[in-house]
């Protein structure tokens, strides 16, 4: 059964947003936050360092051993995981950009409303 045009429309208009939101996620994630290697390495090393200690924990039956080497494990992940800056500052917008920021006083819905307004008024 063929879409009405419509349908079809509204169809082209959400692919087109997803290639633009996608491409927005990509330039992003290059714009300087990335993993690090060192950090990975570390939060590795935290791990196996951690599960060393649960283990040690559990045979023992210390609990707050094992307690801490919980922690140290979850920190090690996070450590992991977590983007650092790179060595470039962030992309400034330019000043004659036509999308302004908008101010960081709004509520997240306030903005997505803001956002869906100015794309209405746009086609």
């Amino acid at each position: 059964m063929p879409l009405s045009e419509q349908d079809q429309r509204l169809l082209d208009e959400m692919e087109r947003h997803l290639m633009r939101t996608d491409a927005d996620v990509v330039s992003a994630s290059r714009e300087g936050r990335s993993l690090s290697y060192r950090n990975i390495v570390y939060g590795t090393i935290l791990v196996l360092v951690g599960l060393a200690g649960l283990l040690v924990g559990v045979s023992t039956s210390l609990v707050v051993v094992g307690v801490i080497a919980f922690v140290v494990m979850v920190g090690g992940v996070v450590l992991a995981v977590t983007p650092t800056r790179g060595s470039g500052a962030r992309a400034r917008p330019q000043a004659g950009a036509a999308t302004a920021a908008p101010p960081s006083s709004t509520s997240f819905m306030d903005r997505m409303n803001n956002r869906w307004d100015k794309r209405q008024e746009g086609r």
